[in-house]
Formats: structure tokens, C-alpha cells, sequence
């Protein structure tokens, strides 16, 4: 596997114990090319950068060393960790998104990021669960990778989790069904939201967990099949 050195000077210059290592988070770009979005990652008064970027022909960059914190993941949270910048490694995958004519993710792009990823998954011995989105760790914020990027694809490689469909039909209570799906959240590890208030803020959420987990279907609703995948990845 071949990774070019093309560093930027967004980074915590104080180097963290590579043990702290506990996730990998995805991203993708959002920028109208791959040259714009080398240039933000780099530009010191965007006060942002990544660990890698992976371009659409499959070609690794990486722009910051594993040792040091990169500014990716923002204002943050999952399970009990706050601050994920400090906790994990960030990963861009050059793409326009959502703003700008989101695109399927290339086959070159998807093989790289995998092999990238079991490296880093053996190197610092990171569990199969902590392979996150952007959007799972900031679901009010982001969105990225989005609905295409191939998450049951990504989990067939131990890298993130996937749910197993269970011949028993989950009960669904329509009065409670609510509130045991957002429970159900909170014990995968997704955070801003309360599990018995409900709030505007909650269709944001739901659309993040639908993206990762059901994504021919994000409406923000908590429907039948949304919540019986909350289900299968909690019981």
C-alpha cells in the first residue's frame, strides 16, 4: 500500500501516546474538487486537517502523522468520550457531498480505504464498533459520509459495526417504540438527544442513524424498520 507525505500544518503540536487511539472516523471532503480540498486542509486559517485523504483514483495522502492530533472531528461525542480529535484518526474521502452533487464513492477510493483501515485497525488496536462517521459522533453538525458511502461493505472487513437480521420479529409498541429506539441509541453510543424527551433536534439524529444503517430510507422518521435495526444492533 502506497502512501504519499503531503502534511499540513493544522495539528496539535504536543504528540499524544498512539495508545489513545480508540476510533477512526470517515469523512468526506465537501468540496467542489480534490485541488480546493487539499488547499482548506492545508490553509492554517481553516483551522482544519486530517490524518488521510484519499482521492477518487485510490491514491493515499497523508497530511497528518498518527502521533500527533489532526482537527477533524470538531465538537463531538460518543458513548463517554468528548473531543474525539483527541481519541481517533480522521479520514477524508475526497467527494463533493451533499452541497455540491454528492457522488458515489469510487472503487478505487472504497479498496484503499479498507486496506488503510485494517492497517490502522492492527497497528493500533482499534475494535471493529469504533470505525465511525463523521455524522454518528456530531449528528446535529454533519452528514458526512453519508448515505453512500457502503458501510455493510466496510463491516464484511471487521471494520465498523452491521446488524444481523433475527428470525424472532421484534414488538413493536407504536405508543412506546420512540423512546426504546432512542434508548436503543444511546446504548450503541450516539449522544445529543434525550431518550424520553422528543425534539426538533431528534429528526437530525435519526437521519445520521438511517444514513449509516438504512440508507435507502432517511426521512428522520422512526418507522418499524428503523427501529427494529436499533433493535438487532442492541440485543
Amino acid at each position: 500500500m502506497s502512501i504519499i507525505s503531503d502534511f499540513s500544518p493544522n495539528f496539535s503540536k504536543n504528540r499524544r501516546n498512539v495508545r489513545q487511539i480508540k476510533f477512526v472516523i470517515i469523512h468526506y471532503t465537501g468540496m467542489q474538487s480534490e485541488i480546493e480540498s487539499i488547499d482548506r486542509l492545508k490553509n492554517i486559517k481553516s483551522k482544519v486537517s486530517c490524518h488521510y485523504l484519499i482521492n477518487r483514483r485510490g491514491e493515499i495522502t497523508q497530511m497528518v502523522k498518527d502521533k500527533f492530533i489532526a482537527w477533524h472531528a470538531g465538537k463531538s461525542k460518543w458513548k463517554n468520550f468528548t473531543n474525539l480529535n483527541e481519541k481517533s484518526l480522521g479520514i477524508e474521502l475526497v467527494n463533493r457531498g451533499h452541497k455540491y452533487g454528492y457522488q458515489n464513492f469510487s472503487k478505487n477510493q472504497i479498496t484503499s480505504l479498507i486496506k488503510l483501515c485494517k492497517n490502522l485497525r492492527k497497528k493500533h488496536n482499534i475494535k471493529v464498533e469504533n470505525f465511525l462517521g463523521h455524522s454518528d459522533i456530531a449528528p446535529l453538525r454533519k452528514a458526512d459520509p453519508g448515505e453512500k458511502f457502503p458501510w455493510k461493505k466496510f463491516s464484511y472487513y471487521k471494520l465498523g459495526k452491521w446488524y444481523k437480521k433475527k428470525n424472532q420479529g421484534v414488538k413493536f409498541n407504536k405508543k412506546k417504540f420512540e423512546n426504546l429506539f432512542f434508548k436503543n441509541l444511546r446504548k450503541l453510543g450516539y449522544r445529543y438527544f434525550s431518550i424520553y424527551k422528543r425534539t426538533t433536534k431528534d429528526k437530525k439524529i435519526v437521519k445520521c442513524f438511517q444514513q449509516h444503517f438504512l440508507p435507502k430510507n432517511v426521512t428522520g422518521k422512526v418507522d418499524r424498520k428503523t427501529y427494529e435495526i436499533s433493535h438487532f444492533l442492541t440485543h
